[in-house]
C-alpha cells in the first residue's frame, strides 16, 4: 500500500487515538463469544512477496493458502475476473480460508457510485462464486470523494444487498476533521450493518478514526519497513484485547508494507501474539528465506 507513504516515518507519532465514544454502544449489541479472526496480506503474487515462496512453487495462491487463513484481495479493484478464474480461487484454497475482495474501480472511481447498478450487479454475480469463502467485500472511495458526495454514497449504500457483507474505506480528510457532521455517516452505516474500515498508515493519521459501526473491526495496516512497525502492532494488540473484552465478533486485519516482501513477517508477528492472547490456533506463516527479507524481527 503506497497510500500514506512518507520519507521519514521515524518522525511520526504512531500512538493510536482513543476509541470513539460510541463504540461502547455498538459493541453492546454484539453477540458475546469468541471472535472470528482473519489475518493476511493484500496480495499473493510472487513479485510482491519476494522470498516468501519456496523454490519451485507452481501455484502461488495454493501455497499462500497453506500459510494464511485469508487474503485482502486488491486484484479485483483493477480487473473484472471471469467466473472460471474465481471458481479456481475457491477450489484451490482450503476449507476455512476467506477472501476479502475490493470492489472494482469502475464502481468506486469511474462511476463514483452514480448509475453503478449494472457494474455492481456484474461484480457481485462473479464474486459470489467464492461461495462460503467470501469473507467481506470492501468499497474504497477515492481521495477526492468527500462529504459533498454524501448523497451519492448514502443512496448507493441504501440499496446494497444485505447478503453481501460490506466494509467502507473513506479517504477524504473532511469526513473526519469536524468540518462535516459525521454522525450522518455513522448512523447510516450502523443502520445498514456496514463496517467502517480503519486505515493505519504513516502519512494519513486522520484515517485512524477508531469508530466502529458494527461488531467487526476491519483494519488495513500499512507498515513502513522500520522497527516501529512491530511496536505499532503491540499497540494494536492492546486495542484488540479491549475490543474482545467488550464483545467484538470479528477481527479482520490485513498487513501491507511499502516493500510488500516483509508483510508475511509482520503478519507472523501479529498472529503469534493473537494466538497467545486469545487462545486461537491460527497458522503462523513460515518464510523459507526469512533472513533475506526486509524488516526481520
Amino acid at each position: 500500500m503506497k497510500f500514506g507513504k512518507i520519507e521519514n516515518p521515524e518522525k511520526v507519532d504512531f500512538i493510536l487515538p482513543p476509541d470513539h465514544k460510541d463504540n461502547k454502544t455498538v459493541l453492546e449489541k454484539s453477540k458475546n463469544g469468541k471472535p472470528e479472526i482473519f489475518i493476511g496480506c493484500a496480495k499473493w503474487n510472487k513479485s510482491d512477496l519476494k522470498n516468501f515462496y519456496p523454490k519451485g512453487t507452481k501455484d502461488e495462491l495454493a501455497y499462500y493458502a497453506t500459510q494464511f487463513n485469508s487474503i485482502e484481495l486488491n486484484a479485483t479493484f483493477y480487473n473484472n475476473f471471469p467466473v472460471d478464474t474465481i471458481d479456481s480461487w475457491h477450489d484451490k484454497t482450503p476449507e476455512g480460508f476467506r477472501f476479502f475482495p475490493k470492489l472494482h474501480q469502475g464502481i468506486s472511481h469511474w462511476k463514483r457510485l452514480k448509475d453503478a447498478e449494472e457494474p455492481t450487479s456484474v461484480y457481485l454475480d462473479h464474486i459470489s462464486h467464492l461461495e462460503e469463502k467470501l469473507g467481506m467485500l470492501f468499497l474504497q472511495l477515492p481521495d477526492n470523494f468527500g462529504p459533498k458526495n454524501w448523497e451519492a454514497l448514502r443512496d448507493y449504500l441504501e440499496v446494497w444487498p444485505s447478503g453481501f457483507p460490506l466494509a467502507l474505506e473513506l479517504r477524504h480528510t473532511a469526513w473526519y476533521d469536524g468540518s462535516w457532521n459525521s454522525d450522518h455517516l455513522y448512523e447510516h452505516l450502523e443502520k445498514k450493518n456496514i463496517t467502517h474500515i480503519i486505515t493505519d498508515t504513516a502519512g494519513r493519521r486522520d484515517l485512524l478514526h477508531m469508530r466502529l459501526t458494527t461488531p467487526t473491526a476491519f483494519v488495513r495496516y500499512n507498515g513502513a519497513n522500520v522497527d516501529s512497525d512491530y511496536t505499532r502492532l503491540d499497540d494494536w494488540m492492546d486495542r484488540l484485547k479491549k475490543w474482545v473484552d467488550a464483545g467484538i465478533e470479528n477481527i479482520y486485519f490485513f498487513v501491507h508494507q511499502n516493500h510488500e516482501e516483509a508483510s508475511p513477517l509482520l503478519s507472523a508477528y501479529l498472529i503469534e501474539k493473537v494466538n497467545k492472547e486469545f487462545g486461537t490456533d491460527i497458522k503462523i506463516p513460515h518464510n523459507p528465506n526469512a533472513s533475506k527479507q526486509i524488516g526481520l524481527f
